[in-house]
Formats: structure tokens, C-alpha cells, sequence
């Protein structure tokens, strides 16, 4: 009797490789896929992997492989196996561009799994791309494919706002792995602001017993219909911190901590009250946002002040050992500084000229201290507005023509406008979802974003060494929320960073988040789903 059943099972299973087959984010340099089955990733298969890196990277698709198909595979040295999976640790192209940093090349074939870079963390990208090949459930079939890539910009970053709500460590490992599926390499934690202070200080115990913590927040949209009496906060011990560190590092991400002065000091104002412009006012964490002009957040210039920032900066230093420190510099209301009398003798003693200048002096000495540790400093693109120290990276935040400006100035820049890649504004039309509304960040126009626009000059755009989306947290005080507010925006944020502009194709990649929400689904993480609507 004919089965109709059993003569399209063979088919759905073919179509669903196809699909499966052609899906990677961010979209590769150069692939080529065949058809039908020609491996198969069961309990009958060995890892081949003997380097460090090799075992971190095999030791990644294991504990993935453990925690969503519910089986684990041998790690050998060397292997006559049939079936195998093999991480080999050497140059695999004569071709400058394939051998960049993160280059890789991932072979399939009815022998065995190739997982080939010269970079340890191009096995590392080699192994998420052959994660994203699985299909969702077992059997895990693949077709034979070849993959040859590399990063387009050097920084591919996220960020993650743990002040205005925070976050447990497990968490911070999660959003990390994130950024690890979609080949980003830089996590920015905001760790600082004016509703809390989020790092644990050995030398100023104030910061945790008085800035971490907040007498209430705000409800609702800003300004809000009122404020809860809840207290909240906590900060992250330097024993977690060096154990989310390590997590990151094992993942071939480097973090970025921030801790954002002279403004935006509010949490540390209420810690230590002299080092406000109004030490005789009360002083306490904020409770609401955005209060740059109606409350004083902003540290006054002092020797007490400089050194206090010399030794937490340096606490920081000694927790995080990456290559780059951001310090804010954002949003610093002058107002303060102009009222204050002591501030303005400061500013007479050290021949600053003005409120803009004294910004640049606070900065000056605080990257002074960051690159006596051989760091490199970061902040917004409001230092461009007091004039940029040497050594600046920017940060730019208010769409791109700072940040342009200051690449044509020879300044390093990461590009993370907020029409873009802000992902706690509001994504579609009448959205329920409490976030920020003055404007929409669809996926698409996150997808269509170009950090080094063509009308820049060659040298400019050499300057432009990356792009960063944004996950503030005012609105966002669950980890649902915060996955709602970051997918699919991030992995169409990934293939800006990553894929080079002539491979980008949004009817492509629009096609390829079908898959895509189906393992946000298998990892059990809430998304948009705007984007899905007009199928």
C-alpha cells in the first residue's frame, strides 16, 4: 500500500537540511552547500582536539551539545574513527584576507567535520557555525558544506546596562554566550550610574553599603506616575566579577567595564558627599532617569576627587585585565560646575578656561591614570564636544556625525548611534512594551546600518574599527525583557559587525531568522516577533 507518509518524510527531511543548511548569522565571506545527507552527529562520533584552544573550543560544542541534545561526545587526541570531528590549528589559506584574526574554514564531508584557523578564535567561530548547521532536534544531519570567513571590523560589541535593573551572574554568563553564538568579541558593562553603583570596591566599602543600593524606582514611562517604595540594587563581589571575567575569556570575549564620570555620578555623590559641587545638600541614589539638570550628579574637581577616581579606576583594572576602559564622559550638565564657587577657584588655579575645558581635564586625568596600566581609554561622543584627549577611542551614541568627526580627526571610533542599535527604544509600531519611544529601531534598520559609510575618506574610514549595540535598562528589569529587547536585533546587528556590505541581503537574512527564532526557542529565550508578522 502506498504511504504517503512514508514517501514524504524522506523530502520534509531533505527541505529541512536545505534550510538548516544555509543558515548562518552572521552571513559568511564564501559558502557552497551541497544536497542530501552526508554526515550524521551521534553518540558514535569523536572529537578530534589536542591544543589548549582546540579543547576549549571542543569543550564549548560538548557542553552545547549536552545541553540540547541531551548527548556528549569523546575528546581524543587522534582518532581512526569513521566519524569525526577534527579541530586542526594552522594556516589553511595563502590568501592575506583568510587569515586575519578570527578567519576560519569549516568543512564538511562524508569522512569527517574540519574546523581549520590559524587563531584560536577562529576555531572558536568555526565551531559556532557548525553549531548553527544543527538542526533543532536530532537527528543531527548535515550536508556537505564548506565555509570559508572572517570579521569585517575588528570590534564587535554589546552592551549591557546592569544599574538600572541588575542582573544575577547567570544571567551575565547567558548574555555573554549571546554575543559567543554571533561571533561578537566585546561586552561593554555599564557598571555605574546615577541609580547605583554595581562593582565591589575593597577601599571605598561606601560605594556598596550606600551607592549600590536605591530607596525606590520610578513606575512607569519617565516622568512616571509615581515612585515604589521597594529598596533595590546589590553589586557584583570581585570574586564574581573575576569568574564572569574568566567565563568571557574562555569564550575569546573581552570586557569592557565602564565606569561613567564626571556625570552621571549620583551613586557615588551619595556615598561620599564631598565630592559633590553641593556637599552641604542630602544626597542620595537616584530613584528615577534623566535627571541631568534638576538634580546635581556631577563629581566637582578636586585633588581628594582625582585620587578617590585614581583608586577605583584602579580597583577596576585589577578586576578586569582587558585592553580597553570606558569612562562615560556623557551627558555632564555644566550647570553645576558654573554654580559652584570652589569649582570656579579650581578652574582659576589650573588655568581652565571653561566648563567645556574642565570636561577635557577630568578626562585628561583619568585616561592618565588608565594608560599608566598600558590600557586604552573609551568613552561617548560627548568628549568630541570638549575637545578629544590623545588616545581617545569614541564611542558615538548621537548618530554618526560625531563619530565621523572624530575618525576624519585620526581617533579610533565604534560606531552605536541610538536610531540604530539602541535596543531598549520601542521596535514596532504600537508596542505595548515599556521602553523608550521617541523614535522606532526596527530590525530592519538595524540590519541596513553602516558604520564606515562610503561618503567618508579612505583614511576615516580606517578609523571605524567597529560597532556596538546598546541594551540600557531603565525599562528593562527582567531577563524576558531583556532577551524581548536585544533579539532579533542582535543577530541583525551581528552581520553588520561581521559580513562584509556585498554579502549583506535582508531577504536573506529575513529568511534565515526563521530558523533563528526557532533556537531562541530551543535556548528558551523570548524575542520580537514584529519581524514575522508580514510572512
Amino acid at each position: 500500500m502506498f504511504s504517503l507518509k512514508k514517501w514524504l518524510t524522506p523530502f520534509i527531511l531533505i527541505m529541512t537540511q536545505s534550510i538548516y543548511a544555509q543558515t548562518i548569522i552572521p552571513e559568511p565571506v564564501e559558502m557552497t552547500v551541497g544536497k542530501g545527507t552526508v554526515f550524521v552527529i551521534d553518540g558514535q562520533t569523536a572529537i578530534v582536539a589536542s591544543s589548549t584552544d582546540e579543547l576549549r573550543s571542543a569543550a564549548f560544542l560538548n557542553n552545547y551539545l549536552t545541553t540540547y541534545y541531551h548527548f556528549f561526545l569523546p575528546i581524543t587526541s587522534k582518532s581512526n574513527n569513521l566519524s569525526v570531528i577534527r579541530f586542526v590549528s594552522k594556516v589553511w589559506s595563502n590568501k592575506k584576507e583568510f587569515n586575519k584574526k578570527g578567519a576560519y574554514c569549516l568543512k564538511i564531508n562524508k569522512k569527517e567535520i574540519t574546523l581549520q584557523s590559524s587563531s584560536p578564535e577562529g576555531l572558536f567561530y568555526a565551531m559556532q557555525s557548525l553549531i548553527q548547521l544543527l538542526p533543532m532536534q536530532t537527528p543531527l544531519t548535515l550536508s556537505e558544506t564548506t565555509v570559508k570567513d572572517y570579521p569585517r571590523f575588528e570590534y564587535r560589541g554589546m552592551h549591557l546596562d546592569v544599574v538600572r535593573h541588575i542582573f544575577p551572574v547567570e544571567f551575565i554568563k547567558k548574555y555573554i554566550d549571546y554575543l559567543a553564538f554571533h561571533k561578537m568579541n566585546y561586552f561593554h558593562w555599564h557598571l555605574t550610574d546615577d541609580q547605583g553603583w554595581r562593582i565591589e570596591s575593597k577601599k571605598y566599602p561606601a560605594l556598596n553599603t550606600i551607592g549600590s543600593w536605591r530607596d525606590g524606582t520610578i513606575i512607569g514611562l519617565f516622568p512616571g506616575t509615581g515612585v515604589d517604595s521597594t529598596r533595590y540594587g546589590g553589586y557584583y563581589t570581585q570574586e564574581q566579577i573575576r569568574e564572569i571575567v574568566k567565563y568571557a575569556h574562555d569564550r575569546y570575549i573581552t570586557i569592557v567595564p565602564e565606569i561613567d564620570i564626571p556625570g552621571h555620578s549620583m551613586a557615588i555623590i551619595a556615598s561620599m558627599p564631598q565630592f559633590s559641587t553641593t556637599p552641604e545638600l542630602p544626597k542620595k541614589v537616584a530613584i528615577t532617569w534623566g535627571m541631568y539638570n534638576r538634580q546635581n550628579n556631577v563629581l566637582a574637581p578636586s585633588e581628594a576627587v582625582f585620587q578617590f577616581l585614581s583608586d577605583v579606576f584602579n580597583e577596576l583594572m585589577d578586576l578586569f585585565p582587558g585592553n580597553y576602559i570606558h569612562l562615560g564622559a556623557d551627558e555632564c550638565a555644566k550647570k553645576w560646575w558654573k554654580e559652584s564657587p570652589e569649582t570656579q577657584e579650581f578652574m582659576k588655579q589650573h588655568s581652565i578656561a571653561d566648563e567645556e575645558a574642565l570636561q577635557k581635564y577630568f578626562i585628561e586625568r583619568v585616561s592618565d591614570v588608565i594608560k599608566s596600566r598600558g590600557r586604552k581609554f573609551i568613552g561617548w561622543d560627548d568628549m568630541y564636544d570638549s575637545g578629544l584627549v590623545d588616545g581617545a577611542v569614541v564611542m558615538a551614541w548621537r548618530r554618526n556625525n560625531k563619530g565621523a568627526k572624530a575618525a576624519q580627526a585620526g581617533h579610533n571610533v565604534i560606531m552605536a548611534p541610538i536610531n540604530r542599535v539602541y535596543f531598549n527604544v520601542t521596535q514596532k509600531e504600537h508596542d505595548e512594551t515599556l521602553a523608550h519611544r521617541d523614535f522606532i529601531v526596527t530590525c530592519d534598520s538595524t540590519y541596513h546600518f553602516e558604520p564606515a559609510p562610503q561618503t567618508l575618506d579612505a583614511a576615516a574610514i580606517q578609523h571605524i574599527i567597529g560597532a556596538e549595540g546598546c541594551m540600557w535598562t531603565e525599562y528593562f528589569a527582567t531577563e524576558k525583557a531583556v532577551e524581548y529587547g536585544i533579539f532579533p536585533r542582535m543577530s541583525a546587528l551581528s552581520e553588520v559587525q561581521w559580513s562584509l556590505p556585498q554579502n549583506k541581503d535582508w531577504k536573506k537574512f529575513r529568511t534565515k531568522l526563521n530558523v533563528q527564532r526557532k533556537r531562541y526557542a530551543l535556548w528558551g529565550a523570548n524575542y520580537c516577533d514584529d519581524v514575522f508578522k508580514n510572512e
